[in-house]
């Protein structure tokens, strides 16, 4: 049996632009996708702390170092900017290896960068 459990997470990000004609997804910083495991085109869930929206949707790449997340498509009427959500993606991991399972998650400060990192 596989559980699926939280395997990447960036918590406290700050919309930085919202783009509603555009294919759909959520553009982010790629050196923030690698801090927090999350591979560029991976699912994602998306909550919104300001209006409790949640998505689903995937992670784009957009410009290293920017610190940009950018909602698209149909996402960005879910959104504004200044809005602060948390990004999260799932692995399905084995019931054996759940126990020793650990998420990597980054948090963010108000300019998008990192202030803590928990394994």
């Amino acid at each position: 049996m596989f559980r699926q459990m939280l395997n990447g997470k960036i918590h406290t990000a700050r919309i930085t632009r919202c783009v509603v004609d555009y294919e759909g997804s959520l553009e982010i910083d790629p050196e923030l996708l690698k801090e927090a495991d999350i591979r560029p085109y991976e699912k994602i869930l998306v909550a919104n702390r300001n209006n409790g929206s949640r998505l689903e949707t995937y992670a784009i790449p957009g410009k290293p170092g920017s610190r940009d997340f950018c909602l698209n498509g149909p996402a960005a009427k879910l959104g504004a900017v200044g809005d602060v959500v948390t990004i999260m993606a799932f692995a399905a991991v084995e019931e054996y290896a759940v126990a020793a399972h650990k998420p990597t998650v980054i948090v963010l400060d108000e300019n998008n960068e990192i202030a803590s990192r928990h394994n």
